[in-house]
């Protein structure tokens, strides 16, 4: 999800260049011998959503969500391929060396992604909400950071090719390009230490400055480092998606009644933007997965379906996976108390069958 906090957000602008347990056996993304290709788990990633709100909370439940068994069947049976599991690993962590992860939180997650593999779900698994490591990445939120993963990998190192690991949601703030591309490459050969040949996704970072800028022009994985997608996300126009939403602040009020209708200068915008995308991922022989694409639920059912339509075909005829924002909360596919599917929005992003 964009991230919650109550600093001012404007949209994604891009140029040519973008700116702005194991108990279940792998989904067969590769033979037996053979190491992952990224481009295949990326399309076997497919159409997703992500479970917003639970894990990312300071405790799960606090947002709203609390995850039940029976979501990882209701998802999987309406078509998607895949969950992503967004994580605030930090708050369950010792904030002192060694930085311990809290054993029973380790057996909460472990047992959401046992239910998305039960359930023939891919499982991207992230870091989420550390916000003290992008307020203020010195030293101390870098090792910190660092032990967090090296924790992470070495436990799901025996889980299978469907669970891949990103490893952090929306770097931005203190956390520049150049720091986030430090932190990179020394948390990268943690994870591969225990992890050869998982697939890791890898965002870049984004700037408020004041614009909201995704700097994949910025980004620098090692060249060496190839089982890798490239993750980016995607809000636009933000007075259209966060209209009305509280956490956006007063000036959300008065987008509200903005619609989104499918003008080409509106469609313009999407195909520019993923164009960009696509050109980049091209260049770097990289593929692109979408991992976050939404709209506030208080949004009139139509404009929200025309937009995730345009934006989730758009991605997908660019050879990207996508997760949309989200399953059950604020920008939600599915009502809890009724237990129902918001079924132009649900079809609008999986397309239902012939």
């Amino acid at each position: 999800m964009m991230l919650r906090t109550a600093k001012p957000y404007v949209f994604i602008t891009l140029g040519i260049v973008l700116l702005g347990a194991a108990c279940v056996a792998a989904a067969e993304p590769n033979a037996a011998s053979a190491k992952p290709d990224p481009f295949q788990i990326n399309k076997l990633l497919g159409r997703g959503v992500n479970l917003g709100n639970a894990l990312e909370a300071p405790s799960e439940g606090e947002w709203g969500v609390v995850l039940k068994e029976e979501y990882f069947s209701i998802i999987k049976q309406a078509g998607f391929n895949s969950v992503r599991l967004p994580v605030r690993w930090s708050g369950h962590a010792l904030a002192e060396k060694p930085y311990t992860i809290n054993p029973e939180f380790f057996k909460r997650v472990d047992w959401a992604i046992k239910n998305a593999l039960k359930n023939d779900l891919y499982v991207m698994l992230n870091i989420q909400q550390y916000g003290e490591l992008t307020a203020d990445p010195n030293a101390h939120h870098f090792e910190r950071f660092i032990a967090l993963w090296q924790q992470i990998a070495e436990h799901y190192k025996d889980y299978p090719d469907s669970v891949v690991l990103e490893l952090y949601n929306e770097p931005y703030k203190a956390l520049t390009p150049e720091l986030w591309n430090d932190l990179l490459k020394k948390t990268l050969p943690v994870i591969r230490k225990s992890n050869p040949d998982r697939t890791l996704v890898i965002e870049p970072t984004i700037i408020i400055d004041p614009a909201f800028v995704v700097c994949l022009d910025k980004l620098d994985i090692p060249k060496e480092e190839r089982n890798v997608i490239v993750s980016i996300h995607y809000y636009t126009p933000l007075e259209f998606t966060h209209q009305g939403a509280p956490w956006m602040g007063a000036r959300s009020a008065a987008w509200v009644g903005t619609k989104w209708t499918g003008t080409d200068a509106e469609k313009k915008v999407v195909t520019d933007f993923f164009d960009a995308a696509a050109a980049w991922g091209k260049q770097n022989n990289r593929p692109i997965n979408l991992g976050e694409f939404g709209t506030y639920k208080k949004i009139d059912t139509e404009y929200r379906a025309k937009w995730a339509k345009f934006v989730a075909d758009t991605a997908a005829e660019r050879g990207m996976s996508l997760l949309c924002w989200d399953f059950c909360a604020e920008f939600g596919l599915y009502d809890r108390d009724t237990k129902s599917w918001n079924k132009p929005l649900l079809d609008a992003i999986i397309p239902p069958k012939q």
